[in-house]
């Protein structure tokens, strides 16, 4: 189990901040990044939280996957390495 989460479903007007008080109730947070369009600079609507432990990271899973935050259900699962494009 790693320790770094996705975080789905996010509100727009979510900020990293809300984010890091949400899931630091489930232990310690090293960082959190809400993503944003290049172009724009608006949020994309997801982003990741880096938990301390594994520990930590699957208690915020199991009580956060599926609870509203901002007017939205989040959906909260264990982040997938990026694969690399194709060239």
């Amino acid at each position: 189990m790693g320790n770094k989460l996705y975080v789905g479903n996010l509100n727009y007007s979510t900020e990293s901040d809300s984010l890091h008080q949400l899931f630091s109730q489930y232990g310690e947070i090293v960082s959190v990044n809400v993503i944003t369009d290049r172009e724009t600079g608006r949020p994309r609507g997801f982003g990741f939280v880096e938990m301390a432990s594994a520990d930590a990271a699957q208690a915020a899973i199991a009580a956060l996957d599926g609870t509203e935050l901002d007017g939205r259900r989040l959906r909260v699962n264990e982040a997938q390495e990026r694969s690399r494009p194709r060239f």
